[in-house]
């Protein structure tokens, strides 16, 4: 597998896959590319996807800049702080997700406002 090209507006970012999930970033990587209209919630961005997988290794809780699956909405979801379920300074997804990639250095995600446009590609 090659490395990720993560844009998030107009921020440039690589990723690494992770190997805890390798059947869900199979199923994400021959989805490349991918993109939408990010929605965020606390220091996440969320979109919809192509890929319907079932849950892999999944958890709520992820490291910083964390790239991970939600199965129950079809959407990839990238994570640099605390959300609104977060009970201390990590991420926490609404419900489990998958990890299938960390982001190499997520502090440009730090002075997002609002919502923006992701797309995830081959490095």
């Amino acid at each position: 597998m090659s490395d990720l090209r993560v844009r998030v507006g107009d921020r440039e970012l690589t990723a690494t896959w992770t190997d805890d999930a390798p059947e869900t970033a199979d199923a994400i990587e021959s989805a490349l590319p991918l993109a939408g209209d990010a929605a965020r919630w606390g220091d996440e961005l969320y979109f919809d996807v192509p890929v319907d997988v079932p849950a892999e290794n999944a958890r709520e809780t992820v490291p910083v800049g964390a790239i991970a699956y939600w199965p129950r909405g079809n959407a990839l979801c990238l994570f640099w702080g605390p959300t609104p379920a977060s009970t201390d300074g990590d991420p926490r997804a609404a419900g489990p997700v998958t990890v299938v990639a960390e982001i190499d250095d997520a502090s440009p995600l730090r002075s997002l406002d609002g919502g923006a446009r992701v797309e995830l590609n081959r490095e």
